[in-house]
């Protein structure tokens, strides 16, 4: 962690549990920036799986198979 981080660390965590809180909830809401690049790679690629689907070249699986097949023993 670079130095000046550390130091608004160290104010951050002198703050009241109410202000830490609201702090936290901004510094997420930074990070959840759309990226309209992905989005629409990630439309093209939902719109390419319905379109497989429906035409017979892919199968659907029941969610509860897929958790099943991965829930840890």
């Amino acid at each position: 962690m670079l130095e000046h981080t550390e130091v608004i660390l160290e104010q951050a965590l002198a703050l009241s549990p109410k202000d830490r809180a609201a702090l936290v909830e901004e510094l997420l809401a930074s990070l959840d920036q759309p990226d309209p690049t992905v989005d629409a790679l990630w439309a093209k690629e939902v719109e390419d799986r319905i379109n497989a689907y429906e035409a017979g070249e892919l199968e659907a699986i029941p969610a509860e198979a897929v958790f099943k097949k991965y829930k840890k023993s």
